[in-house]
């Protein structure tokens, strides 16, 4: 378990990086959060410590109650958050959470991201939702993640006034979700300053979904 354990720090740890390279963080702001496959342990970042600062060894690991386990530092104040979401979601390996500028401009606005793209089909196939307001301190942001998202296709949701979670099957792929939010939400934007845009069909959006998910990318060799 040990070697699991260091493996979920050094990647939480490295993925930190990511918010920073695409602008989806500022200062101490947003969080990763990895499980540790087989246990009822997750590792995440401690509370306003710098990014450039963040070191695999400074991660907090916590048990799925959002105790500290292991760690010299106070963890994220989003710790019970990401607890409430691996509780209730066993299929999670991954949380992520950003204040990214145009996702946020959304959740400021109560408004979901409109299934209007490919690229949104296929990474999200629905619209990007809108959680509830919920104050941070306690599950309740958990809570209003875990009633959107659960049955929905989308990794993210906009928690209403607040900001971006992303949830993947690991670390990893809740990052990409969430860089991919940022993106659509973007570009989406910038496209309702022109005029409205144009919907996708449903069944396209399941065809498009469909095919990222199944044969999009290297395939696995048939032996």
């Amino acid at each position: 378990m040990t070697d699991a354990i260091e493996l979920i720090r050094r990647q939480v740890s490295d993925l930190h990086e990511q918010l920073v390279r695409y602008d989806l963080v500022v200062w101490t702001a947003g969080n990763v959060s990895g499980r540790v496959p087989g246990e009822d342990l997750f590792v995440i970042k401690p509370s306003g410590v710098p990014y450039e600062e963040l070191t695999p060894d400074n991660m907090i690991l916590c048990d799925l109650d959002g105790n500290v386990v292991a760690g010299e530092h106070s963890p994220s104040s989003d710790t019970a958050a990401h607890a409430y979401v691996y509780r209730h979601m066993p299929e999670v390996g991954g949380v992520v959470h950003t204040h990214s500028t145009y996702a946020c401009a959304w959740a400021a606005r109560g408004e979901a991201v409109p299934c209007v793209l490919t690229a949104m089909a296929d990474e999200f196939g629905a619209e990007i939702p809108v959680g509830p307001f919920a104050l941070i301190g306690d599950d309740s942001i958990g809570r209003g993640i875990v009633e959107t998202l659960r049955g929905h296709r989308s990794p993210a949701v906009l928690m209403k006034s607040h900001g971006v979670f992303t949830i993947g099957k690991d670390a990893k792929a809740a990052v990409k979700a969430a860089v991919m939010c940022e993106d659509v939400a973007r570009t989406v934007h910038i496209s309702r300053q022109l005029g409205e845009p144009l919907p996708i069909a449903q069944a396209d959006i399941d065809s498009l979904n469909f095919r990222y998910r199944h044969v999009y990318g290297q395939q696995p060799a048939v032996r």
